[in-house]
């Protein structure tokens, strides 16, 4: 007799205490779905900005080697341009004036950082799209600086 006793005595206590502890008054349950739903939110936005930023740093090897091949070539171009500005103006006869020793000088240093800004690109995580086209329209303006350069001294 005791047995039965001491047994529906411990499933008594069990059933209690599930009934308290799995109660929840709604305020307290609405408490709890708010949070999850916040925490869901949270990830959402993480997950999505991961993979954005997945996206943007996401550049084809190929596409990269292209472009890395083809600006490298623009850049050895500029160089050439650079050295045939200042051999002309040497072999003309007439003294280099100072203002355009500086321009061909501020090019130059132009042009090295185009090559160190695309070798820094591979070590940062910027945005491809951005990067390429911020990339090109300064190697275009860089292109047409020395071509003016040239065009403005050939008297």
């Amino acid at each position: 007799m005791k047995k039965p006793i001491f047994n529906l005595a411990i499933v008594s206590a069990l059933m209690l205490g599930l009934v308290f502890t799995g109660c929840q008054t709604p305020e307290q349950k609405a408490d709890a779905a708010e949070t999850n739903v916040e925490e869901a939110k949270k990830d959402l936005a993480e997950a999505k900005e991961d993979k954005m930023t997945a996206d943007q740093n996401a550049v084809d090897a190929a596409e990269w080697q292209k472009f890395r091949t083809d600006t490298e070539a623009k850049i050895k171009a500029n160089e050439v341009r650079i050295v045939e500005l200042r051999e002309k103006k040497k072999t003309s006869g007439q003294k280099m004036d100072v203002v355009y020793s500086q321009r061909i000088d501020t090019l130059e240093q132009k042009n090295i950082g185009m090559r160190t800004w695309m070798n820094d690109y591979e070590n940062s995580n910027t945005d491809w799209a951005l990067f390429k086209r911020e990339f090109n329209h300064d190697m275009d303006e860089l292109g047409k600086a020395l071509r003016d350069l040239a065009v403005d001294n050939k008297n």
